[in-house]
């Protein structure tokens, strides 16, 4: 749904040279053109507009001195640096571009009468006067002549296998009769040149040759091969014209066709078979077709026309017409119709062929004229939700208009049609923000016709519905009307004969006003006019468009753009350079456009299409070249855009990579939206969406999520971009429009969740207009069905960073219960009745469903049917429920009621056999309460409310109350409902000790035992987890014997010499057993000098001290200094090791740091295992292969370990084998226990140093310190030099960026690589070791 737009015109007129012109060639280096006359070559410069230089052919004797003498092909070599020229007489010349000097390379005595040079120039083909064709190379050397006449079908020819007659054959639309036609006869035209015509195919490899055969007198064309042999001949073709062109791309050869009643252009395969055709919008006879063209990329075909000589007309009108196909239907984008004048008959026309849509045409009259042409979409640019987002399609005399607001129809097809009287050039929509709807129609003839929207008193004849209507159908749509047609009235009449595109770019500003630009024909310079209506009488059918003023512009306007905010213009040259016009100035002077910082604006490389934006407060030129490059300023943002276009604050762009993406321009800047088209993983799901291949954007509908998106095949297809969809959903919100946010969220399936997630606090302020608006029980239903959790504006769709509801967002989560109850509450308010089923799902959707209060109240509905048209009945109600919830479900919650009415109501609703239920029912019912009320609770599994019951059923029930206890463990429940006192209470507390023993909880149960009386068992409890005290309270309870209180002493003596507290057993020995001796032997065991000392003192047994105390003190000194000794020694060694295995482990990644940056090694090629970057002398490099070979199997033996083999792997996990994997944290683990277990002795040693002093073993004393302060000094020393980093999980310093070299980014990864598992990190944190812990004695320095 694209048009051909004007960009520029490049004329040079009058150009100084004798002769006619009759052929033209681009010098495409040079940037000239080489104009061959039959005089000789004119090369001259368009942009300065100069003769650069004069080759003349007649001094040569190549042309003829009278001028009879003709040019039929001019050439450039680009590979020689030189011109291939082509006489009639049979002459190739060669000139020289530098030296200008001429050479004929070869002669043909029967004359050429066409020169074809392939695609890559490697081949010439000549067409000689004797009906032969000669194929040579590009050095002139001949390959084969053949006759262009033959009688064979060529390689290609059709095999008929004989199925069927024609006549018996499916004929298709045309019917049976097509099989009783007579061919037409076949003839040449009365026009017709008689010159046969070639064309090549785009890659070089075919060639077409249209040439009248002389046995029919009809044209044939003929398809040969780049071997010169032939493959088909064209099906018998009446009124076959000579124009031949072959698709760039390849698929079809163009011709024309003179029918009984119109002329087409007919398509050939390369099989010769016609394949399409369209028809020309001239009556029959009325033209002639000189030539085709296509482009360089086969989208636009060019269509010479001549009138035909007419007795009543001299003189002749020539046109050029572009059409393009899309959807199988050929539209006619652009009509230049050249005036009679016999200077402005066109004498030869051709493509650029590195320029797709530039057209160069060549003049009798010496003018040379350029045109520039680019794809543009003409769409409504209003903002409002009146405007109807309309898009206008050129083709020939008609303009077809579709209405994407209302309907989607794919072209050819159209909502409504405007019929012109002369073929159109241009549409302009008008660009005021409340005339969006209005368009003016540029044609043929300068004529520009305004249509208006609005009422219309009668019914215009140019305007005519399309798709929509029909019988019966009555179209919601205001069609426009032709207000009047309007005369552009030139300065120079002689303007419009030489150019007949005189203004380009034209813009419908005003309601009374137009922008368009002229390019001046004398010089570089452009002119911008502002076309004002001239005044004239209402009932004038034509008025008058006049340059009220008019400011000139040193350079070529190449784009324009307006703003109906801002009343600026943006004018980019040719150069990029960017230019601001305001046209409402009273100066109406043109300035050049600043940037932000003050800088002229200039963009990189000329842009086609150009729009203003407003971003970050700033009015910004965006811009898109042909290309693909996209710049917002001077700033290029991406290089892979395919279209793009604004739609209130969003920006839409499709990418080369087949998205959508849509970003807002509120408050953003250059470098964000830089940041978000570059990023190729976009964060936010609202500004990308995946399209469709080679999908452009047509329009976007104002205050609307669709987009219209076209294939390039021509179909269209309707997205709802997520981040429009959202935008406009929360303005609705934001306005409290919550019925057009339902039905825009249910249609495009947005969690309803939004609703009131977007601001709660509002949301729960206004539930009544919520529910007002919705006015709908289904879809307040809905609503509740998705409620959840989850705040969606945190996950689903998180808002815009700068969005203003932020801030009065709730810290707090989102309350469903909330919800639930001002809804509830609101529905009750305005009709309970109507909005039962509502209420009752507010119920059920609660964090915990209330579905006994759902039953009771399906119940009271029940007992009280409700009247009225709105009012829901019990069953209605309850077969509405069992939607929401599970069947069974429901009926355990009826059951739990205890009311076997409302089981009985559900239990009929559900699947469930009455033969199952009905006699469970009547068994509860012959129940006492209680017990009734147990066995429902027991069948629900609510054992706690089931003991409840079952102890109010009487002491004749407690066994079985007490098992279900036992079996539940509902122990603590039970005790809470029988007094302290009862024998219940008493069982209940044995029968839970005796299973907190079965737990091993020896402890608890003592407790428990003895807060029931249960003595005995408390005792056994106490002795069994050591805790003497509550046991020897226990033995007074029991008033047991000294001889029994002395065995039980002994008993606990040895559990707590067990448990390794020798203190404690000591003083049970002492208390229970009046056995000292023993228990000073356990002190001194337990180190426990000073308290053996006081025994030994208390009972004056002083002997002990020599025979016992002594020995022990010095044999502990002994056991200490050897293993202060030995801790020193395997500190040392572990240390000492540890430097080795660092200092290898350095070598081993410098090494592969020079590998890579040395070779170009892979990441396969550098072992990449956790263990492998740790070498020791003794190791060897594994690589990643062998790694991966030898735990290529681990995973499914590990997942079958036992827990022991768990254990013994963990142990095994850090050897201090010399070469292991992670030797290094083998070591830091070993050196970290030698810290630690030494820090430990701390106390130990003051303690030992105090009696070593005191029983004046002062040597060994001083030893033992010594030795201990030199082994803390070594450790102490050495911390800062092993710990010499700490573990660090998530690196912050970036392996990428701008400033990154191959060699830091694989240094980087290596280290990566080497980092240390997470569950070893603790051993990098250095232990602690307490200097402030006075274990010194003084007495000993």
């Amino acid at each position: 749904m694209r048009n051909l737009e004007l960009l520029r015109t490049l004329e040079f007129r009058d150009i100084q040279a004798p002769g006619k012109p009759q052929c033209f060639s681009l010098l495409t280096e040079q940037g000239t053109v080489l104009i061959g006359s039959e005089h000789g070559l004119v090369e001259v410069d368009p942009v300065t507009r100069e003769v650069r230089s004069e080759i003349s052919l007649v001094a040569e004797g190549f042309l003829a001195e009278d001028g009879s003498g003709s040019i039929i092909g001019v050439q450039e070599l680009l590979d020689q640096g030189s011109i291939c020229v082509a006489t009639s007489s049979g002459d190739i010349v060669i000139c020289s571009l530098s030296t200008c000097q001429l050479e004929c390379v070869g002669s043909v005595d029967s004359g050429i009468s066409v020169m074809s040079w392939s695609p890559d120039q490697e081949l010439v083909l000549l067409a000689t006067g004797q009906q032969t064709l000669i194929m040579m190379t590009k050095d002139f050397e001949p390959i084969m002549e053949q006759q262009i006449h033959q009688d064979d079908f060529g390689e290609s020819k059709f095999i008929t296998v004989g199925w069927g007659k024609k006549e018996t054959q499916f004929h298709g639309s045309e019917g049976r009769q097509a099989a009783f036609q007579m061919q037409m006869p076949e003839f040449a035209l009365p026009w017709d040149d008689q010159r046969p015509r070639v064309t090549w195919r785009g890659d070089g490899q075919f060639f077409a040759v249209s040439a009248i055969c002389p046995q029919t007198g009809a044209r044939k064309v003929r398809v040969w091969n780049r071997e010169f042999a032939l493959q088909s001949t064209s099906e018998p073709v009446a009124g076959l014209g000579p124009a031949l062109a072959w698709k760039p791309s390849g698929s079809l050869i163009a011709s024309t066709q003179d029918k009984p009643n119109q002329q087409d252009v007919v398509f050939f395969e390369k099989n010769g078979l016609l394949h399409g055709h369209f028809t020309l919008p001239f009556l029959k006879d009325e033209v002639k077709v000189n030539d085709l063209l296509w482009n360089a990329d086969s989208s636009v075909l060019a269509v010479w026309l001549e009138d035909l000589q007419r007795e009543d007309s001299s003189t002749r009108k020539t046109y050029i017409q572009l059409w393009t196909v899309g959807n199988y239907h050929w539209y006619l984008k652009q009509s230049l119709p050249f005036s009679t004048s016999a200077k402005s008959k066109i004498v030869s026309l051709m493509w650029d062929p590195e320029t797709p849509y530039r057209l160069h045409v060549l003049c009798q009259g010496w003018h040379y004229l350029c045109y520039d042409w680019h794809w543009t979409t003409d769409r409504s640019s209003g903002d409002i939700s009146s405007d109807l987002a309309n898009v206008a399609v050129i083709d020939g005399y008609r303009v077809l208009m579709t209405v994407f607001r209302q309907t989607v129809i794919p072209p050819p097809m159209y909502t409504y049609r405007l019929l012109l009287p002369h073929p159109v050039n241009q549409v302009m929509l008008c660009g005021h923000p409340k005339k969006s709807n209005d368009l003016a129609v540029l044609d043929a003839s300068n004529q520009i016709s305004v249509y208006k929207c609005g009422d219309n008193p009668g019914i215009d004849p140019t305007v005519k519905l399309g798709a929509v209507g029909g019988n019966g159908f009555k179209v919601p749509l205001r069609t426009p009307h032709l207000e009047k047609r309007y005369i552009i009235q030139l300065e120079n009449s002689e303007d419009q004969e030489v150019n007949p595109l005189k203004f380009t770019l034209l813009s419908w500003i005003e309601e009374d006003t137009f922008l368009a630009v002229s390019h001046s024909h004398i010089s570089p310079q452009s002119a911008v006019r502002l076309l004002t209506m001239a005044s004239a009488a209402v009932d004038e059918e034509q008025g008058q468009l006049v340059v009220s003023s008019s400011v000139t512009v040193d350079g070529v306007i190449i784009s324009m753009c307006c703003s109906s905010e801002t009343k600026s213009v943006a004018l980019q040259l040719a150069d990029g350079q960017i230019l601001k016009y305001l046209w409402e100035s009273p100066s109406l002077a043109v300035e050049p456009w600043k940037t932000p910082a003050g800088f002229a604006l200039r963009f990189p490389y000329p842009c086609t299409q150009t729009k203003l934006a407003m971003i970050g407060g700033e009015e910004c030129v965006l811009g898109l070249t042909d290309r693909c490059r996209f710049f917002i300023n001077d700033t290029e943002v991406a290089s892979n855009i395919t279209s793009f276009a604004l739609s209130a604050e969003f920006l839409l762009l499709t990418t080369h990579s087949h998205t959508c993406q849509c970003l807002s321009l509120r408050d953003a800047s250059l470098k964000t939206l830089q940041a978000g088209l570059c990023s190729s993983n976009v964060s936010n799901g609202e500004i990308l969406r995946k399209v469709e291949r080679g999908s452009r954007i047509v329009t976007v509908v104002p205050q609307d999520s669709k987009v219209i998106l076209q294939m390039p095949r021509g179909n269209l297809e309707v997205v709802h971009h997520r981040a429009l969809v959202l935008a406009q959903i929360r303005k609705w919100l934001d306005k409290l429009m919550f019925k057009e946010a339902f039905e825009c969220m249910r249609k495009l399936r947005i969690n309803l969740n939004l609703i009131h997630d977007h601001n709660p606090k509002v949301f729960l302020e206004n539930v009544e207009t919520f529910i007002k608006q919705i006015d709908s029980v289904n879809h307040i239903n809905l609503f509740f069905t998705e409620l959840k959790e989850e705040d969606v504006t945190k996950t689903m769709y998180p808002p815009p960073a700068t969005s203003s509801f932020q801030l009065s967002r709730d810290s707090d989560g989102k309350n469903l219960d909330l919800i639930c109850d001002a809804m509830r509450a609101a529905m009750e308010n305005i009709n309970p009745h109507r909005y039962c089923l509502s209420i009752l799902t507010s119920h059920v959707k609660k964090t915990t469903p209330e579905l006994e209060i759902v039953l009771q109240k399906v119940h009271e509905l029940q007992a009280n049917a409700p009247s009225g048209p709105d009012a829901v009945s019990a069953e209605e109600a309850l077969k509405y429920l069992l939607l929401l919830v599970d069947v069974n479900e429901l009926y355990d919650h009826s059951l739990g009621t205890y009311d076997f009415d409302l089981v009985l109501m559900v239990a009929e609703k559900s699947q469930k056999d009455p033969k199952e239920y009905l006699p469970f029912l009547n068994t509860l019912k012959k129940m006492e309460t209680n017990y009734q009320r147990f066995t429902i609770d027991k069948y629900l599994k609510r054992y706690e409310k089931a003991i409840s019951h079952l102890s109010k059923c009487g002491p004749e029930y407690f066994p079985e109350c007490l098992n279900l206890i036992k079996d539940k463990n509902l122990y603590k429940e039970a005790l809470k409902l029988y007094p302290p006192n009862s024998q219940q209470y008493e069982a209940v507390s044995l029968a839970y000790g005796e299973h907190l023993m079965e737990e091993h909880l020896h402890e608890p149960a003592g407790l428990v035992f003895a807060r029931c009386g249960a003595h005995e068992k408390a005792l056994s409890a106490f002795l069994a987890c050591g805790s003497w005290q509550q046991a020897l309270c226990m033995a007074a309870q029991l008033h047991m014997t000294k001889e029994q209180l002395a065995s039980l002493g002994r008993t606990l003596a040895g559990k707590l010499v067990e448990q390794r507290k020798h203190s404690d057993a000591a003083i049970v020995l002492e208390q229970c057993a009046q056995d000292y001796e023993e228990a000073v032997l356990l002190l001194l065991e337990g180190a426990a000098w000073e308290e053996a000392l006081r025994l030994v003192y208390k009972y004056n047994r002083l002997d002990i001290i020599e025979t016992n105390i002594k020995p022990s003190i010095l044999e502990a000194q002994k056991n200490y200094m050897a293993f202060l000794d030995s801790q020193a020694a395997t500190f040392s060694r572990h240390k000492k090791r540890l430097l080795v295995v660092r200092e290898l482990r350095e070598q081993a990644q410098q090494g592969i740091c020079s590998s890579v940056s040395g070779s170009s090694f892979l990441d396969d090629d550098v072992p990449h295992c956790e263990e492998s970057d740790l070498f020791s002398e003794t190791s060897s490099a594994v690589s990643g292969s062998q790694m991966s070979g030898r735990y290529s199997h681990s995973n499914s033996r590990i997942s079958a370990r036992s827990s022991k083999n768990r254990r013994k792997a963990e142990r095994k996990k850090h050897s201090l084998k010399e070469g292991s994997p992670l030797e290094d944290l083998a070591l830091l683990e070993a050196l970290n226990e030698v810290v630690q277990s030494t820090e430990k002795l701390k106390d130990e040693i003051h303690r030992i140093l105090k009696v070593l002093f005191l029983f004046e073993f002062e040597e060994q004393g001083r030893e033992l310190q010594k030795a201990f302060e030199c082994a803390l000094q070594l450790m102490e020393r050495s911390v800062p030099e092993i710990w010499t980093f700490t573990y660090q999980q998530n690196s912050a310093t970036p392996v990428l960026g701008p400033n990154s070299t191959a060699n830091s980014i694989m240094a980087s990864y290596q280290q990566q690589k080497t980092s240390v598992p997470v569950p070893d990190a603790e051993l990098f944190i250095p232990p602690k070791m307490d200097r402030r812990t006075q274990w010194k004695l003084c007495l000993l320095e």
